[in-house]
């Protein structure tokens, strides 16, 4: 399995930490971010701290982040990193207080060869959040599935709500769209999607896809498929 550099700068409006790690590709095990200086987790070495914004950056691909209870496993903060060089201040929807028990921990994909992308997705809905995996051909429907255990949507949050979406394919990657798949095989909802980075039309460095606002019933076998391009 490869690993690659990643760091994460979390701060507030008084206080700023960088936490780094060499995390393997395509797991969330082993990848806990610890303090440059102390080498200490973030919970034990800022207790109590309020974080308001973060900085996450990854060596190539793609990778998502979240903030973690390793004791209960709750998960307060998430999100995406960008490319080493192109991050910005991703300010959180409301301040966090971190728990000694928290960890930051990352999730990173390698970037695949021209023809096929490796996208992710923070999903939340009325049962909780999940993150989301996807290896897809140019052009091809391909669904996605849990990042822990390989479930489909319809598995994972069978009779809940949809709520938001937040897609994040690998460095130059299109995303055309995402679509909602019902246990029919019927599209519930498509979505477009669009580039993220240095490229032109690009609106983020974190996202190709932020959809929020939804109220999409999920039920058994519903899928969420991908069509992405990679040049």
């Amino acid at each position: 399995m490869t690993v690659q550099d990643i760091t994460i700068t979390t701060g507030n409006p008084a206080i700023s930490k960088i936490f780094s790690d060499s995390s393997t590709d395509g797991v969330w095990s082993g990848n806990v971010l610890l303090d440059s200086i102390s080498s200490q987790s973030i919970g034990i070495l800022q207790p109590n701290v309020l974080m308001s914004w973060t900085q996450p950056e990854y060596a190539g691909g793609c990778m998502a982040w979240r903030l973690q209870n390793a004791q209960t496993l709750s998960v307060s903060a998430f999100g995406f990193g960008a490319l080493a060089g192109q991050n910005t201040k991703q300010y959180l929807e409301r301040p966090v207080r971190i728990n000694p028990n928290d960890i930051l921990t990352a999730f990173p994909l390698a970037k695949a060869a021209s023809g096929t992308t490796a996208s992710l997705a923070w999903v939340t809905t009325t049962k909780g959040i999940e993150l989301f995996q996807g290896s897809s051909a140019d052009n091809v429907s391909t669904s996605m599935t849990t990042a822990v255990n390989g479930q489909s949507l319809g598995d994972s949050f069978f009779n809940s709500t949809l709520q938001t979406i937040e897609v994040q394919c690998a460095d130059d990657a299109q995303l055309d769209r995402i679509e909602i798949i019902d246990n029919m095989g019927g599209v519930v909802m498509t979505i477009q999607g669009g580039y993220r980075g240095t490229v032109g039309s690009s609106r983020s460095n974190y996202v190709n896809l932020s959809c929020g606002m939804l109220n999409i019933a999920i039920g058994k076998g519903f899928k969420l498929n991908i069509v992405t391009v990679n040049p």
